[in-house]
């Protein structure tokens, strides 16, 4: 930066020292060493116009500087990827599989079971035994226990930063891109490894579990009559506490320990009273063990809805737990200290992230684990500030105060806590040596791997510096131009563009004052209203694309040519931009006559602008409009009053067709008349439109019936058709309106529709006969071509609606309430584009003749007048996608995914009542057709779905852990 400084410093002291009419040779001579020289060296500030020895604006910038080595490379340093010094190892995320890491890293910390897994034996350990060394293959553990035997060991020793749990997910048998229950995983795979160890023969193996997890409680009932006591023993391997109504975790032990009264209908069978007694019921604590699992009932199940839903409710806990008050025998230490705290980031049941904050029972400290990445806690404290923040709770509640050693969360599920007075062991657990084999032997493999990818990062940036400096040497014998080269008008040039952007600052204050002061006479210039308002930075971009620093300029300094990359749109943009004072030439070039864009200013301050602007249009005060613009008006004046005329006319003619007022119907025929006419919506609608805005639009001369006939000349509706679908598309008027509408305008075809005096009472039995007769081929033709339409569209637009709250989406209710009252029928409407011709309404003069419209043209004005009044309004809450009728299902998830950030699996779709389930199937055999509207209803807080159940009922059997090897399949 510092060169550039004072080169621009150097540019602004010359420009201020030097006239343009006094430039000399000296002057240029001091331009080189000011514009050119620097060229040279790489640090002016861009291209310069019209220098071919700038270096600068070809990429020297890349070359001549510094390089980073890290840009002649995108490999990422292998270092990253190795464990950091004292700190844990982390666990790959397969999918959703961080509910499984969460318990793996809890479990491998409780080094008294890690203790106990590293004593089992071991196939691989067998055949080291007999056969003296391992085979160098891939080490695949056949059981569960060799799974987590091998996962603990990587954990402990290896030298990589994360392991791959992937070989115990799949032994397990577990889906990786389904999230499961993580409270319903812990019990399941704590009942299988028991299960499996209790066939071990060293029993410090095979009564692991039972000694680290295993509790007892008694389920006591005492009959209120007689006193008996009946008692059922129970083991537990963690506490089920609800805390629905709770705050504190005592509160919630209290509650699972009460007493509960069994009366009425819930009275209990005494077998001493051989009769049916009242009585109380409660859970008695007879013995805890050393590893304590309280799991916090978060997710609870909706009666209502079928659905699983999330407790986002504050539940305080302290790091020291005292459970003695809880128990039957007293006298025991019964004081825990927090070991864990497993937390579900997430305010759904059914998504979310699953984390854990462990301590680490050696040294004190506290780690977050999250999949990948481990954090160390500071100050051997547990944090969750951070992780309740995350996610914004719907519940208004605030976050309670916490004291010292006492923690509150939203989102904790579990609680671990470890017996105080158990003894920590004196050494570090080690790893059996064949375990240690198979760590060394992938350690290994990582580092090979570390260093294969540094040698090609090397290689990578020994090639990338070869370059540099090749490119450098290439750019250091590149020849600099004479003194000479320097034109004088350039240089003249370039001192006047230099002290105008120095002087523009004062000069925009004078005008400002010049144009406060009222100009008299003849003696001011007209300038455009829009020009001063923008003039300061009009001249400044103008100065800078002449002095050569906008970007923009670099494109277009040889004869403003544009590159091969440049956009028709850009070109356009660029040609449709205003001078200054050119918004008020009129498209003849002379004065615009509107005054209301322009105003006069006076002689100095036209002066001030014209240094900036010496090619801008100059308007003296006593120059005339343009006089064909004049003409233009007052034809333009007549031909308003003449449409405002015929517009009163007509309307006063067809009262009720305008209005909309007592509009005959075939399904409520008028009494007063046996014949009905028959004209086109779409000749009404654009008659309405004329109508209320005459002067912003052209008069309807003509009625063109013909786009409702068949080629062959007949009638393309059926009765039935038109009082349902094709009413939208024809409109009834009475005889009166009929002849009206023959004086007033060109018709080319009479339809009639005439009623039959039914033979009987019954108004069903009545008949009706149009003139010209229905076609029966050509309506049928035209219903096949409809649905072929419908099923083989392509990039058309459905609507995607999000189900938010117990309300009927906006659009079946009242449609009208979603458009701005303030807005008229015809603003509503879409404009034409420039140049369209309507195929139905000759808008000339003395068009009477028309010409014959073909099946094509038909159909094509068909679907234009089915788009104009079947168009769907977008409510709130709605999002407008393109779609093809051969896209599946899941590729349609994917884009609402991306559209309103709900994954694919937690999407529940539905079109007209109808669920949308099948992934594969095609959006045309769903039957999605364009303008549609897909209910999405997310899987989110329970509170959504119970008001939403009107709506619309989603029940997804859940499967749980169905088919894995957590329930011996």
């Amino acid at each position: 930066m510092a060169p550039r400084l004072q080169l621009e410093k150097a540019a602004w002291r010359w420009a201020e020292t030097v006239r343009p009419e006094e430039v000399s040779q000296e002057h240029i001579e001091t331009a080189y060493r000011i514009w050119l020289e620097p060229c040279i060296r790489g640090v002016c500030r861009r291209n310069c116009k019209g220098n071919p020895n700038c270096l600068v604006g070809i990429g020297e910038h890349i070359w001549l500087g510094e390089i980073d080595e890290n840009s002649f490379h995108n490999i990422d340093d292998p270092n990253c990827e190795r464990r950091k010094k004292n700190s844990f190892v982390g666990l790959t995320n397969l999918g959703a599989t961080c509910y499984v890491n969460t318990f793996l890293q809890v479990w491998f910390l409780n080094l008294e079971l890690r203790q106990a897994l590293y004593l089992c034996p071991s196939t691989c350990s067998d055949r080291a035994t007999e056969d003296g060394a391992h085979e160098e293959k891939d080490y695949e553990p056949q059981t569960i226990c060799e799974h987590l035997q091998y996962l603990f060991a990587l954990l402990q020793n290896s030298n990589r930063r994360y392991i791959d749990p992937s070989g115990f997910v799949k032994a397990l048998g577990l889906d990786t891109g389904q999230q499961q229950d993580a409270q319903e995983f812990s019990k399941l795979f704590m009942s299988l490894l028991e299960d499996t160890l209790s066939k071990q023969k060293n029993p410090d193996v095979r009564n692991i579990v039972q000694q680290q997890f295993s509790g007892e409680y008694a389920y006591v009932t005492v009959c209120n009559q007689c006193g008996r006591e009946s008692k059922l023993l129970s083991k537990f391997y963690e506490l089920e506490l609800n805390i629905q109504g709770h705050k504190q975790l005592t509160d919630c032990i209290s509650e699972f320990l009460k007493e509960e009264k069994l009366e009425g209908d819930n009275r209990y069978f005494c077998e001493n009273c051989q009769s049916k007694q009242n009585a109380t019921r409660k859970i008695r604590l007879l013995s805890l063990p050393c590893t304590l699992n309280l799991q916090l009932m978060r997710f609870v199940f909706d009666r209502q809805t079928g659905h699983k839903k999330k407790l986002n409710t504050y539940i305080g806990f302290s790091e020291i737990l005292d459970m003695e008050p809880y128990v039957e025998h007293k006298g025991g230490s019964y004081v825990y200290e927090l070991s864990a705290v497993l937390i579900h980031r997430g305010v759904s049941a059914y998504s979310g992230h699953y984390i854990a904050h462990v301590k680490d029972p050696q040294s004190g400290e506290w780690y977050k684990f999250n999949d990948e990445d481990i954090e160390k806690m500071e100050g051997k404290k547990l944090q969750l500030g951070i992780e309740e923040d995350l996610e914004p709770s719907k519940s208004q509640t605030r976050k309670p105060k916490c004291g010292k050693g006492t923690h509150c969360s939203r989102n904790a599920y579990m609680l671990v806590y470890r017996l105080q007075n158990q003894e920590k062991p004196s050494t570090v657990v080690q790893v059996p040596a064949f375990l240690q084999e198979l760590v060394d032997r992938d350690n290994s493999k990582f580092e090979e791997w570390c260093v294969e990818m540094a040698e090609m990062r090397k290689q990578s940036v020994d090639k990338g510096k070869a370059k540099h400096e090749e490119v450098k040497e290439l750019y250091q014998r590149l020849p600099a131009g004479a003194v000479k080269a320097l034109c004088k008008e350039c240089v003249v040039e370039r001192c006047r563009m230099l002290r105008l952007k120095n002087q523009l600052n004062e000069d925009y204050k004078t005008v400002n004052n010049l144009l406060k002061v009222t100009v008299k006479g003849d003696d001011g210039f007209w300038v455009g209203k829009s020009s001063l308002r923008s003039w300061r930075q009009l001249a400044l971009e103008q100065l800078d694309e002449q002095d050569g620093e906008a970007d923009q300029s670099n494109g277009r300094m040889n004869g403003n040519t544009f590159s091969k990359d440049d956009s028709k749109e850009e070109r356009k943009e660029e040609e449709e931009e205003l001078n200054f004072n050119e918004d008020i030439l009129c498209p003849h070039g002379e004065l615009c006559i509107s005054e209301n864009e322009r105003r006069l200013v006076s002689k100095e301050a036209w002066s001030k602008l014209q240094q900036y602007f010496p090619k801008a249009p100059e308007f003296p005060s006593h120059r005339e409009c343009c006089s064909q613009c004049k003409i233009l008006e007052r034809e333009g004046e007549e031909n308003e009053a003449l449409h405002k005329m015929i517009a009163n006319e007509q309307k006063t003619s067809l009262p009720n067709l305008f209005q909309d007022k007592n509009r005959p119907c075939l399904s409520n025929w008028p009494e007063d008349t046996d014949v009905l006419y028959i004209v086109s919506q779409f000749f009404v609608e654009e008659w309405r439109k004329f109508v209320r805005k005459p002067t912003r639009c052209s008069p309807v001369s003509s009625v063109g019936n013909s786009a409702l006939l068949c080629p062959h000349g007949g009638l393309m509706f059926t009765f039935v058709s038109m009082t349902k679908e094709d009413s939208k598309l024809i409109a009834l008027v009475r005889p009166s309106e009929w002849q009206a509408i023959q004086k007033l305008f060109v018709v080319d075809h009479v339809i009639k529709i005439t009623r039959l005096e039914a033979g009987s009472a019954d108004p069903s039995e009545t008949q009706y006969v149009s003139e010209p007769k229905l076609c029966p081929e050509c309506r049928e033709g035209l219903l096949c071509q409809q649905q072929r339409d419908l099923r083989e569209y392509t990039q058309a637009t459905i609507y995607v609606h999000k189900v938010v709250d117990n309300k009927k989406v906006m659009k079946d209710s009242a449609p009208e309430l979603n458009v701005s009252s303030s807005e008229t029928e015809e603003d509503k409407e879409e404009a034409k584009p420039d140049g369209e011709k309507d195929p139905d309404f000759n808008q000339s003069n003395g068009g009477a003749k028309r010409q014959k419209i073909s099946h094509q043209n038909y159909i094509a004005f068909q679907k234009q007048v089915i788009r104009r009044s079947m168009r769907h309004r977008k409510v709130r809450g709605e999002k407008a996608l393109l779609v093809s009728a051969n896209q599946t299902l899941k590729e349609l998830k994917i884009q609402i995914m991306h559209a309103f950030s709900v994954a694919p699996f937690d999407q529940n779709l539905s079109i007209d009542g109808k669920i949308l389930s099948d992934d594969c199937a095609t959006l045309g055999t769903l039957g999605v057709i364009p303008e549609s509207v897909i209910l999405l209803k997310a899987d989110e807080p329970i509170a959504d779905y119970a008001a939403m159940d009107d709506v619309m009922q989603v029940c997804m059997p859940e499967e749980g852990f169905k088919g894995t090897g957590l329930l011996g399949h």
